[in-house]
């Protein structure tokens, strides 16, 4: 089959079909979602778990072309998306059965790629780790990116309050289309007192680790949750001890690629949540998927510098096959 290598140039290479071992599909695939992650692991800053493809891909869409032995509930034939550890920027994947999700209805199957990473990320963070609640105030860094959108979408569809930082007008205003009550421009406002105006985050759900840790804590309100979920602004922060044991704080830090696929807090614990929850709002039109562009599969080069470009609103796909 052939595969996106990961080089500099992501030229495509043909490399040996996967085979499902037990408890395994495979799935031709459709189209692929590109993620930062990605872009990390091109970088050489982001490597695949032990065991995983060095293939990159997280996520996919397309049809079940195989199962292993103890695969149950599924059919060759079906229509699915998938969460991956790797090996998405494939004409096949061999795939854990507990993380592969059906394509939800209403949504066609290249579109489906884009939603088994962000939404697993978003019940997985949101719910699981911070228990967000109705009627609590929850602030999105990176309100524009693939996870902002889907988390502004199903933050609302819970009827919490929104707030989210991006970097411009235009895409604050595709946030407010989506859900989101209350824009901070981060190049221009200091988000920590935008949120102490408003009293305080209750959840903030964060991308930049380090370079917002202080501002992160002085927005919170007491017993307040940030929940940190990518490194973009650096890896070690200072933080005020006094102040998260005055305010009561809880600060957590959490993955998606590296987690087991079985037992708690397994991928197929978060995908049984995510297909429960979530699935049911994409296919009364609560949730939509947001795509920014789609390339063909021989021009992930150029998926990757628009995703790096720091313009995307939702999610960058690439296109397998018909």
């Amino acid at each position: 089959m052939r595969a996106v290598a990961d080089t500099e140039s992501l030229s495509v290479s043909e490399v040996p079909d996967p085979v499902a071992g037990p408890g395994e599909v495979v799935i031709d695939v459709v189209a692929a979602g590109v993620n930062r992650a990605d872009l990390l692991q091109r970088r050489g800053a982001y490597p695949p778990p032990k065991g995983a493809s060095e293939i990159l891909g997280l996520e996919v869409s397309g049809r079940i072309s195989a199962l292993g032995p103890g695969a149950d509930g599924w059919c060759v034939g079906d229509e699915v998306c998938a969460l991956l550890s790797g090996g998405g920027y494939a004409e096949k994947v061999a795939v854990p059965a507990a993380q592969v999700l059906p394509v939800p209805a209403g949504v066609d199957l290249e579109t489906a790629a884009a939603l088994p990473e962000v939404a697993c990320t978003v019940v997985s963070n949101l719910l699981l780790t911070a228990n967000l609640q109705a009627g609590e105030l929850l602030l999105i860094h990176g309100g524009s990116s693939g996870i902002g959108t889907h988390a502004i979408q199903l933050a609302s569809a819970l009827d919490a309050r929104i707030a989210v930082t991006a970097r411009n007008q235009a895409k604050l205003d595709r946030c407010a289309e989506l859900g989101a009550d209350i824009l901070i421009d981060y190049t221009t406002d200091d988000f920590a007192q935008v949120m102490k105006d408003n009293g305080g985050a209750d959840v903030i759900l964060d991308i930049m680790g380090a370079k917002y840790l202080p501002g992160n804590i002085a927005a919170l309100r007491t017993g307040g949750r940030l929940v940190t979920i990518g490194l973009q602004g650096g890896v070690k922060g200072e933080l005020n001890m006094g102040v998260l044991l005055a305010k009561r704080l809880s600060v957590f830090g959490t993955t998606l690629r590296s987690r087991p696929v079985d037992g708690a807090g397994g991928k197929g614990e978060v995908a049984a949540k995510t297909l429960e929850v979530t699935w049911p709002l994409i296919e009364t039109g609560r949730v939509v998927p947001i795509v920014d562009s789609v390339f063909d599969f021989d021009d992930a080069a150029a998926a990757h510098a628009r995703l790096d470009s720091g313009d995307v609103v939702g999610k960058v796909l690439l296109r397998f096959a018909a």
